[in-house]
């Protein structure tokens, strides 16, 4: 509970952050509002064609008599905009975050630069960026999704599907959402989704923590816009946390290296004899590289 608490204080700092630099909060929302301005012109769109899209998917009822005809139309086309709403609020953080790649790398790398500097990441073109977060953003989505059908399925269970179903949709959605908006910050510090993914599974309860308590924002649809810059910078902030950023260790100076092996009477630390004046020294390894459990020394936790 406490890690879950400390998620929440996370999303609570981010807010906090950009109410600080407010020109980082505005600039923050234009990928949001630009998402949003879509999205509700897709869903008026979904609304007033809804009764030809129920038609169209009901032809076996064009025979059947008015009242019934009319309802299963209504029903059918109904149903339709709730799935439209529901897919809308599902996608609404990964489109946002497709779309404002360049605004929120930014507002991240400013968040990472006023908390004490962070890693400067690959220097990759930007439509590079873009392929990447849209493949990231769709390993996500279908693994929600698999998440989702179970879950609408355990629905059905009396009482366990009306109390701890949707606790647990909310939890589950939540470190989804905290998996996407870390996504910047923790491939910058070099590490692939499959690795991030393991490194938020060793913290289960600051992913979830922070993720439900946005999830829970993100039923006001007012509220996804406002929050979204602050959920940008909370997730840099947690991502500091779980994977703190190393400066890499300066260069010895010349007069600091080892002598060449006889001059001034001494070896080099490479051993008595050695032709290298330098002693070898192994690739520096990832800082944010753990041993994987059972395997030794290798792998990612």
């Amino acid at each position: 509970m406490r890690d879950f608490g400390a998620g929440l204080r996370f999303l609570f700092n981010g807010q906090r952050w950009v109410a600080r630099h407010g020109r980082w909060w505005g600039f923050g929302l234009i990928p949001a509002l630009i998402t949003l301005v879509g999205y509700v012109a897709a869903m008026a769109v979904l609304i007033v064609y809804a009764g030809d899209l129920a038609s169209w998917a009901t032809p076996f009822a064009d025979d059947w008599a008015e009242p019934w005809r009319d309802i299963v139309r209504v029903t059918v086309g109904a149903a339709a905009v709730g799935m439209g709403g529901l897919l809308a609020m599902l996608t609404f953080t990964a489109v946002t975050l497709l779309i404002g790649e360049p605004f929120y790398e930014s507002l991240s790398a400013k968040v990472e630069e006023t908390e004490g500097g962070g890693p400067q990441g690959p220097d990759l073109p930007l439509w590079r960026e873009l392929w990447i977060a849209a493949k990231d953003s769709l390993a996500v989505l279908l693994r929600a999704a698999g998440f989702g059908i179970v879950l609408f399925l355990c629905g059905f269970i009396p009482v366990v599907g009306q109390t701890v179903v949707p606790v647990v949709g909310v939890c589950v959605s939540g470190f989804f959402l905290t998996v996407e908006l870390t996504g910047t910050p923790l491939q910058k510090r070099g590490l692939a989704q499959k690795e991030r993914l393991r490194l938020l599974r060793s913290r289960t309860g600051l992913a979830v923590g922070f993720g439900a308590g946005l999830v829970l924002l993100f039923l006001i649809p007012v509220l996804t816009v406002l929050a979204m810059p602050g959920a940008v910078a909370g997730a840099t902030l947690l991502a500091r946390e779980i994977a703190p950023h190393e400066e890499p260790a300066e260069e010895p100076s010349d007069d600091d290296r080892s002598p060449v092996d006889g001059q001034d009477g001494q070896d080099g630390q490479n051993g008595p004899g050695s032709p290298y004046p330098y002693p070898y020294q192994q690739p520096s390894a990832n800082p944010y590289q753990q041993p994987h459990p059972g395997e030794a020394g290798q792998g990612w936790q």
